[in-house]
């Protein structure tokens, strides 16, 4: 099957699966996506335009954070911490403090700040472990971000990772502890129109067996 004809594929799943299933019958709307795992991946994207009618409650966000607590990290330690603008006060305060993507998710109805606490993934009694220190804690913080896009997904949201970000205008906004690493600002919303998907590089020039 070629690329685009799998493409074809996914985003038709996608559609009939919303289709019939955005109520569970009791006239509640059915958030999530019951598509295939490759469906989800093969249909998240970096989303620059939000739809500004439709809003995410706090409910949905508690639902999709509950889902990323899963992720896995260095001796289950779960250095990622996230901080959640949703009421509009504290909305326009964070776009304010995402540089040049303001213009892109300002009808985002959520944004969440992601950071990890230092000293816990790549350590051992207080001792780093590896020359990697405290990498380790931004490899888990992106783990723990790969399941929030994902799960996103599933949901039927969308969002958008900036590392454009003013990390002291944040940590005054969200009163983050100073033990803690600001990693990015991920947008969460809809998407106004279906983006295109970027060129991967061919399998080979980023794979080696042997």
């Amino acid at each position: 099957m070629t690329r685009n004809k799998r493409m074809f594929l996914y985003a038709a799943l996608a559609w009939l699966t919303l289709a019939g299933c955005d109520s569970k019958g009791d006239g509640k709307p059915e958030s999530v996506l019951r598509v295939p795992f490759d469906g989800v991946v093969m249909t998240r994207r970096s989303v620059r335009n939000y739809d500004a009618t439709k809003k995410i409650s706090e409910a949905e966000v508690r639902e999709l954070l509950k889902t990323v607590q899963e992720a896995p990290s260095w001796a289950n330690q779960q250095p990622t911490k996230y901080y959640v603008a949703i009421s509009e006060e504290k909305l326009k305060e964070v776009q304010d403090l995402v540089g040049a993507n303001k213009e892109r998710i300002i009808n985002a109805p959520v944004l969440i700040c992601s950071t990890f606490e230092r000293g816990k993934s790549g350590f051992f009694q207080g001792q780093q472990t590896n020359e990697v220190g405290e990498g380790w804690g931004a490899y888990d913080n992106g783990l723990s971000n790969c399941y929030l896009i994902l799960k996103a997904r599933a949901m039927n949201f969308d969002t958008l990772i900036m590392g454009m970000r003013d990390a002291d205008g944040l940590r005054k906004a969200f009163n983050i502890p100073e033990n803690e690493t600001i990693m990015a600002v991920i947008a969460l919303g809809y998407r106004v129109a279906e983006p295109d998907r970027p060129e991967r590089r061919p399998l080979n020039e980023i794979v080696r067996f042997y």
